[in-house]
This record gives C-alpha cells, structure tokens and sequence, in this order.
C-alpha cells in the first residue's frame, strides 16, 4: 500500500462530502459565505472526518449519515481555526499557505465566519435525523459530536491554553490542554464512526482510547513541526508557539523525547484498533503515517 496515495484519494473523496453540504454564495448575507467557503476551502488534511469514515468502515458500517457527520466535523475544526488565527488569540497571518480569513475578510467577519460554521455544524448534524437510519444510533453520535466540541472538550482546552499563555506550564497542565483542545475532535470523529456503524459501547470505549493516543501523537507532531518544520512545507509561519510564549512538549521534554512520545502513542493507538476481529489496514497505516507527516 502506497499510503500517501491511499491517504491523498480518500482526502479527495472526503473533499466532495465536505463541499456538497457548503452554502451558495448569494443574498444579501452573501460575506458571510463567501468567508465560510474560503476558510473550509482553504485545503488541509481532512484527517477528522478521514478518520470517522474509516473507524466506520472498520466495524462494517453502512451509515447514510455518515456524510451530514464528516461534514460537520470539518465545519467545526474549522471554525476553531477561523478563531484560533484572530488577532486576539493567536495572530496569525497564514494559514495552509492562504492568508487567514479575517486578514481577507476583516475582523469582524472572521469572527462572524467562525460563529457561522460553528452553527452550520449543528445545522448539518440535524440533517442526519432526516434520514432513515436508527435514530438512536444519530442521537448517540449527536451528542458525542456535542459534548467533545464544548466546555468539556475542544473549548474547555481552549480556554485554558489561553489563559496559560506566558507562563509556566506544568506536564500535566499540557496533557490537559492536548487532550480537550486537540484530541477531542479526533476521539468524536472516530467514536461516531463506530457508533453510526453500530458498534457496542465496549468497542466505542476502546475507540475512545486509541483516538486519544492518536490526538496526543498528532499534537506533540504539531510541536515539533512548530520548530523543526519548513514554512513553505508547513503553509504556516514556524515558530509561533515561541512567539506567543507557548509551552510546549518539546520545551518539556526536549525534541527527542518528543519524537519518542509520538511513535509510542501512536504504536498503543494502533496496537488498540489490531484488537479487533476486522482490520481495516489503512487506518492502521494511516496512524503511522501521521508520525512522519511534514506538515
């Protein structure tokens, strides 16, 4: 398997999900969608949704609401990004090689566009009740999708990355930060591909823990990346987390414990998902992928 070109063909087919849902750009709120298109157009990798098809595909699901889910999970990693490039948070000028939103589109509409897929989410989410498919299994993957975005997942991280910025840092105050801010999406993006496709709540519990590893592996990468990538490679400056005073694992721990830290976790994600009676390889390749990934 040629996983760069396996990971490249499914990120292509998740494009098309993702774009089928966007809003037209026309009527007299025609910025705001323009602003939103742009953000989520923007490019990336895709990997949350990427990562809710193929947990799905793993437990042999078949789910038509699937697609309202991976839609909306793009829409909302993207508003977190829209927001995270404010001037009052992390003020940055590029993002995935594209000037941000609100240095296009101004201030306030960036925080407006960020508003917007925040609520276009929830609205495409709601769109999965439509469909034929068992209603509990949506109203269980809804409030996973709910409960991972706020106070107590992506948000609540959030929040106190930002209120931790120029100062000390404890490990443990870190891997708190991580595990909301950045591996709560990842956990709900896999935990609702399983449970769409019907797995038991001792499956999903197991998901749950290989996401984790997945995200913690993934952010720790981000860290590295912030200091020994290449900005033309990146689409994004390096080194702002110097910048913005940032504590980060590498700060912590130091670059090669770092490097050890991600192919471990990333090695007990993949040793999880083997534990089931099916594979599915390329999510498995695609976890160790994520290891050496340059941007």
């Amino acid at each position: 398997m040629d996983i760069k070109i396996e990971t490249a063909n499914r990120a292509k087919e998740t494009e098309e999900v993702i774009k089928e849902f966007l809003p037209k750009e026309e009527g007299l709120q025609i910025s705001i969608f323009k602003a939103m298109n742009y953000s989520v157009c923007a490019g990336g990798k895709r990997l949350r949704p990427m990562l809710m098809s193929e947990t799905h595909k793993l437990f042999g699901g078949e789910s038509k609401a699937l697609k309202y889910f991976m839609a909306a999970m793009e829409y909302l990693h993207t508003y977190s990004l829209v927001h995270d490039d404010l001037p009052a948070m992390d003020n940055d000028d590029y993002r995935r090689g594209r000037l941000t939103t609100h240095k296009v589109f101004g201030e306030d509409i960036g925080i407006l566009a960020g508003d917007a897929l925040l609520n276009y989410a929830f609205e495409t989410v709601s769109k999965a009740f439509d469909t034929d498919e068992d209603k509990g299994r949506i109203g269980n993957a809804f409030k996973v999708f709910s409960q991972k975005a706020g106070v107590y997942g992506m948000i609540g991280g959030q929040c106190v990355d930002v209120e931790k910025e120029g100062q000390e840092v404890t490990l443990e105050e870190l891997n708190f930060i991580h595990s909301l801010k950045t591996c709560a999406l990842i956990e709900a993006s896999m935990m609702i591909g399983a449970i769409l496709a019907g797995a038991d709540d001792e499956d999903v519990d197991k998901i749950e823990k290989a996401a984790h590893e997945i995200g913690m592996a993934f952010q720790i990468q981000d860290d590295i990346l912030d200091v020994t990538g290449d900005e033309e490679v990146l689409g994004k400056p390096v080194g702002s987390d110097e910048k913005n005073n940032k504590m980060t694992y590498v700060n912590h721990i130091g670059l090669e414990n770092a490097k050890e830290e991600v192919r471990v976790r990333s090695e007990k994600a993949v040793d999880i998902l083997k534990s089931f009676p099916e594979q599915n390889e390329f999510l498995n390749e695609l976890v160790i992928y994520l290891i050496s990934r340059k941007k």
